[in-house]
C-alpha cells in the first residue's frame, strides 16, 4: 500500500490527499471575509502607486567647506555651521537683515534698457528673470534706517543675470549718489557681480566711469561711503565702485577679484595660492578693511554710520 505524506498528515491514496486539500480550500473561500482583505477602492490596484520623494533644495553642498548641510542648519542667515561660508542671499533676504523693519523705501524703479546691441532674446531673458526675482534689475536701491540713522542703500542680487553691470544698474547706482549727495546722505552699497553686461557691450564698460564720478562728487561733499564685498564682486565692479569705499568691509571667504583664476594663471603662467581672490587673502595685502560675520553687520554699520556722523531719524 501507497502511504502519501503531506504537510497535514498522512494518507493511503493520492484521492484522499486531493480531497482534502479540496475541501480546505474550499473552506478558506467560504470564509474570505475573515481571511483576505479586499480594497474597497479596487481601481487602486489598476493605478501605479507614488513613489516617495525627497523634497528639492533639502540639502546644499557647502562651497566652503564642502559639506553637505541640512537646509535648515543654515538658518534665516544661511552660514554654514562647519565653516562659517556665508551662502549667497537674494536682495530681499539681505534688506530684512540689515535694515530696521518697514524703513526701506525704494527709489528710481521703471527704468527699461534701450537694449543697444538688439541682442537676441535679451528683452525676453530680462521678463522672466523680473518675474522670477521680483526685482526690475540687478540692484535694489533706495533709503532706509539702519539703527535709527537713514542711509541711501543698494544691495546687488546675483540672482538676477549674475548681478552683471549694465546700463540700467549704473543708472540706478548712478541716481542713488546723486540723491545722496543733494540730501546730505551716506551710501551703504552691497556689492555682488559677475561684471559687466555682455548683453550691452561698451555701454556696460561705461557704467564704470559714470558710477565712480558720482561716487566721486558725494566724496568732495564729505559724505561717508562704505561697501560691503559680498560672494562673488568680480569684473567691472569690483575695478570700480566696488573698491572705492571710505571703508571696505567684506563678508568671510566672499570671491572678490577682478579677472578669473584661470585667465590670471594663464596669463602670469604661475600657480596661485589656493586662497587666491578670497575675502581673507584681500584683508590680509591690504584690499579689504574689515571682514565681518553676517550676523554682525547690521551692527557694525550701525556703529561705523555713527562714527561718520549718522543723524539717528
Amino acid at each position: 500500500m501507497n502511504i502519501i505524506l503531506t504537510v497535514s498528515g498522512f494518507y493511503s491514496n493520492a484521492t484522499d490527499a486531493v480531497a482534502y486539500y479540496k475541501e480546505l480550500v474550499m473552506a478558506l473561500f467560504s470564509k474570505k471575509d475573515k481571511y483576505i482583505r479586499i480594497n474597497p477602492n479596487r481601481s487602486a490596484w489598476k493605478e501605479p502607486q507614488p513613489k516617495p520623494e525627497v523634497p528639492d533644495e533639502l540639502f546644499s553642498q557647502c562651497p566652503g567647506c564642502k559639506h553637505t548641510i541640512y537646509q535648515k542648519d543654515l538658518g534665516s542667515e544661511r552660514v554654514c555651521p562647519n565653516c562659517g561660508y556665508t551662502f549667497r542671499i537674494s536682495a530681499k533676504e539681505r534688506l530684512a537683515l540689515t535694515v530696521d523693519p518697514a524703513s526701506f523705501e525704494e527709489m528710481f524703479t521703471g527704468i527699461e534698457t534701450t537694449d543697444p546691441l538688439n541682442f537676441p532674446n535679451y528683452k525676453k531673458k530680462l521678463a522672466a528673470v523680473r518675474e522670477m526675482t521680483g526685482l526690475d534689475e540687478a540692484v535694489l536701491t533706495g533709503t532706509a534706517l539702519i539703527k535709527g540713522q537713514k542711509v541711501a542703500l543698494g544691495i546687488m542680487d546675483s540672482n538676477f543675470i549674475m548681478a552683471s553691470m549694465g546700463s540700467v544698474v549704473g543708472e540706478k547706482i548712478t541716481r542713488l549718489f546723486e540723491f545722496a549727495t543733494n540730501e546730505k546722505l551716506p551710501v551703504v552699497l552691497f556689492t555682488a557681480s559677475g561684471g559687466a553686461r555682455m548683453q550691452e557691450g561698451i555701454v556696460s564698460l561705461m557704467q564704470m566711469a559714470k558710477i565712480s564720478a558720482a561716487v566721486q562728487r558725494h566724496s568732495k561733499e564729505k559724505l561717508f561711503y562704505l561697501t560691503v564685498l559680498t560672494d562673488p564682486t568680480t569684473g567691472g565692479v569690483t575695478a570700480s565702485f566696488a573698491m572705492e569705499g571710505d571703508i571696505i568691509m567684506a563678508e568671510s571667504q566672499a570671491l572678490v577679484g577682478f579677472a578669473g583664476r584661470r585667465v590670471i594663471e594663464s596669463t602670469v603662467r604661475e600657480k596661485l595660492p589656493d586662497d587666491f581672490q578670497k575675502a581673507e587673502f584681500l584683508q590680509e595685502h591690504g584690499f579689504v578693511d574689515l571682514i565681518v560675520e553676517r550676523s554682525q553687520i547690521r551692527a557694525t554699520v550701525g556703529q561705523l554710520l555713527a562714527l561718520h556722523g549718522g543723524k539717528h531719524e
